[in-house]
């Protein structure tokens, strides 16, 4: 008997999965246009070989918006909350995740996604921050932490270690940076934004035991942790190359893997980009490490998620549920993979893969394992953190390019405009 009802409902499943499959296609032709907001990343660029499989299987045309991390986050948040829905995926991250699901704008990623495309395959840490209550919201195709990066060629001339805490962090930029060796010892992120400064200064906020709020649930980030947080990380400027004040994570990036910075911490899907041998100058020179200790790990992610203000009616929903599910899957991954792309990597059974290790060296893969532990969503998990972040991360750039030199009174008008932000949640 138990084997019969084991059959049954393996037949029912089968059965409905093909009704769905066959409900699915008669949504062929019905969406002329599939329109989807992007990010440069090498996820998304890497589409415009595969987009005809996907345009043919569903007589549409996917028109892609490709545009910079502040740029894509306004475009998304306005026609989402305006109602507009020109877009029918959206490119979501951790930093607006709470805003979008709080106001009912993205559909669960189960209730879009074909279960073909096995959601549970993405890597735990990636799915956690892209998940609300229990309930995972977008596709990431690629997050993860931090890890430190540092030209092994240069500690060794200078006669140092690996620095295994902030101290010992702080005193090796100090010594790189007066070396005679053409570099500045470090660099970092200093344009204004929730994800650009604000996203780099968090783990040293949080390293001098900093809380976002209060007991009372009120600001609390101008406190003695984010004004020292604040004094150190404009002192680390000073050795870090001309321009830094107003540099986003690209200018970081192309700065250490073009030869002129000694120690980066970054997030640690940039690693290997340090080993493209024709974009980078530095390839085989570089060590990775967990970020020092007290120093933790900004955990993150960046996916797609389908639109419930664009995706309303069935076919506009199941059409870009399919887009994520396929653009996000195990195949186009591979397939990234085939083509020298490891920096993207979204799912388990990519990294654990040998093409993923061919490409990268162990040291990489074993600061990825050693990060892990210490990696958390770090910012402000509210719906109105976005306009937080931003306000903070303008007051944070002014500091840092010294048109303001006060720190404690520009924290506290960016936490007085905080408290106006989160009583209006009240």
């Amino acid at each position: 008997m138990q084997r019969k009802t084991l059959l049954l409902g393996t037949a029912l499943c089968a059965l409905a999965a093909q009704v769905q499959a066959q409900d699915a296609m008669e949504c062929k032709g019905a969406v002329p246009t599939l329109n989807v907001i992007g990010q440069g990343m090498p996820a998304v660029t890497a589409l415009d070989d595969k987009l005809s499989e996907f345009n043919e299987k569903w007589d549409t045309e996917v028109r892609i918006t490709l545009l910079g991390e502040n740029e894509r986050r306004a475009k998304a948040r306005l026609d989402a909350s305006t109602g507009a829905g020109a877009y029918q995926v959206l490119y979501i991250d951790e930093a607006n995740l709470a805003e979008y699901v709080s106001a009912g704008w993205v559909y669960p990623l189960a209730d879009v996604v074909p279960e073909s495309y096995d959601i549970g395959d993405f890597r735990t840490d990636l799915s956690n921050v892209a998940t609300v209550d229990g309930v995972q919201y977008f596709a990431p195709f690629v997050g993860g932490g931090d890890v430190m990066m540092y030209r092994k060629d240069l500690l060794e001339e200078a006669g140092l270690d690996v620095p295994g805490t902030l101290d010992d962090m702080i005193a090796a930029i100090k010594t790189l940076d007066e070396a005679d060796n053409g570099a500045h010892g470090w660099a970092a992120r200093g344009q204004r934004g929730s994800g650009m400064n604000v996203w780099r200064w968090t783990p040293f906020f949080r390293a001098m035991g900093g809380e976002w709020l209060d007991e009372d649930g009120m600001p609390a980030f101008n406190g003695e942790a984010g004004v020292e947080a604040t004094e150190l990380y404009t002192e680390l400027m000073d050795y870090a190359p001309p321009g830094v004040a107003t540099f986003n994570w690209s200018d970081s990036i192309e700065a250490f893997r073009g030869g002129q910075v000694a120690i980066l911490i970054e997030s640690d899907v940039f690693g290997p980009w340090m080993e493209d041998p024709e974009k980078s100058s530095v390839v085989g020179k570089v060590g990775y490490a967990p970020p020092p200790d007290p120093l933790p790990s900004a955990g993150w992610a960046h996916g797609w998620a389908v639109s419930k203000v664009g995706a309303a009616d069935d076919c506009l929903k199941t059409v870009a549920g399919d887009f994520v599910g396929w653009a996000t899957s195990k195949d186009m991954e591979q397939t990234r993979l085939e083509a020298g792309i490891a920096s993207d990597i979204g799912r388990t059974s990519t990294l654990q893969s040998d093409a993923f290790k061919a490409l990268v060296p162990q040291a990489y893969i074993d600061a990825l394992l050693e990060t892990g532990p210490k990696t958390d969503l770090l910012i402000m998990t509210s719906p109105v953190w976005p306009e937080i972040g931003d306000t903070l991360g303008l007051t944070l750039e002014e500091l840092f390019a010294g048109t303001r030199d006060d720190v404690q009174s520009a924290l506290d008008e960016a936490a007085f405009f905080a408290e106006d932000s989160l009583m209006r949640l009240k």
